[in-house]
């Protein structure tokens, strides 16, 4: 497959910025890069001095992520967080005015935020009243886009949890073909049983991975996630990604959060998360109120409700928030109420045991 006949021109065009890390080794003596010539923190929370630029693709960063996922390192791009790599592949493969992307509304608006940015059309294909993609629907729509570059789908889903299972998938895979890239975004696949399926990208040049280390791995606040393409790929979004994307104190982390300690913790974690959902899902069963709800496979929950908005209020006067989407189409009157640990879970259920008693 010819990845570069789906990029823009300009990006194939362009002369990629070198930084002072990518043009010479980061040994010796540096004054490549006006760095200054001492850290004034003398112990600094980073194992790299926090005068020196760190590396743009951290070496040891990329075969962590590549161990974890069970991928090549030369198929691993580390972004800020999933959203850089969704931002970056609109930019490389989204010419402003000309180009659209396909999402499976309702779903993570991301992709529709970096289409806009972009300017690149948007095309919906709708799911159904349970929120499942109809596939002949999909399929149909990508192969009567022509302007269509990439496909965003999730899994599990995000609000409604549900996943996409292998022979889907492939069937989309097929229907794309090379008129585009299919963009798989599994920020949530350590919690359900489907297998990942970043192990595809070897043979499936159309189809790209995301995955992230703020769900099951307990680090949003480092904003680290990671795009798994082919190597042509990963080296177009390089072309237009920042010089140095990740801060050195957030690379120690995020080998720090995925190493052998914090995997003990991470599946403990996990167990503790099913279990608060269980529980959860078994009060939800009681309310009156809950007209639908919707399990998922994911560290949250989908609920329709009698009134969105005065739940999501008295929620809040208890001191607990709850997304509120009421405002999405085909989510009027749902809610979204995230897993969390066991305390937080009894103040939530204070708080949706007393609404029964105002409504």
């Amino acid at each position: 497959m010819n990845i570069e006949a789906l990029a823009r021109p300009e990006i194939l065009a362009m002369k990629p910025y070198q930084s002072a890390r990518n043009s010479a080794a980061a040994d010796g003596i540096l004054l490549n890069a006006n760095e200054a010539p001492h850290a004034l923190l003398e112990q600094s929370p980073s194992e790299t001095p926090l005068n020196r630029y760190p590396p743009p693709q951290p070496e040891a960063l990329r075969d962590r992520m590549a161990e974890i996922y069970g991928v090549d390192a030369a198929q691993v791009l580390v972004t800020r967080g999933s959203d850089e790599g969704i931002d970056l592949l609109v930019r490389v493969f989204c010419r402003p005015g000309v180009d659209s992307i396909i999402e499976c509304p309702p779903c993570f608006g991301m992709y529709r935020v970096a289409a806009g940015i972009q300017d690149a059309g948007i095309i919906s294909v709708s799911r159904d009243d349970n929120l499942r993609i109809d596939f002949d629907a999909l399929a149909e729509t990508v192969t009567d886009s022509h302007d269509a570059k990439l496909v965003f789908l999730t899994s599990p889903n995000n609000p409604s949890g549900d996943t996409i299972d292998r022979a889907d998938l492939k069937r989309v895979i097929g229907a794309v073909g090379e008129r585009a890239l299919l963009i798989l975004d599994e920020a949530y696949i350590e919690f359900c049983d489907a297998d990942s399926a970043a192990g595809l990208v070897r043979d499936c040049p159309n189809l790209v991975v995301l995955r992230t280390l703020s769900k099951a791995w307990a680090a949003a606040g480092l904003r680290c996630g990671t795009v798994i393409a082919s190597p042509a790929i990963i080296g177009l979004l390089q072309r237009v990604m920042a010089p140095y994307p990740l801060s050195a104190p957030a690379i120690d982390m995020a080998l720090a959060c995925t190493g052998e300690t914090a995997r003990v913790k991470q599946q403990r974690m996990m167990d503790e998360l099913e279990r608060q959902k269980s529980r959860l899902l078994a009060l939800v069963e009681s309310l009156p109120w809950v007209r639908q709800c919707w399990p998922g496979e994911a560290n949250f929950i989908l609920l329709k409700v009698d009134d969105a908005d005065r739940l999501v209020a008295h929620c809040a006067d208890h001191g607990v928030r709850i997304r509120n989407f009421s405002s999405n189409p085909g989510l009027e009157s749902c809610v979204r109420l995230s897993i969390g640990s066991a305390t937080e879970m009894d103040t939530l259920q204070d708080s949706l045991l007393s609404w029964n008693s105002t409504i």
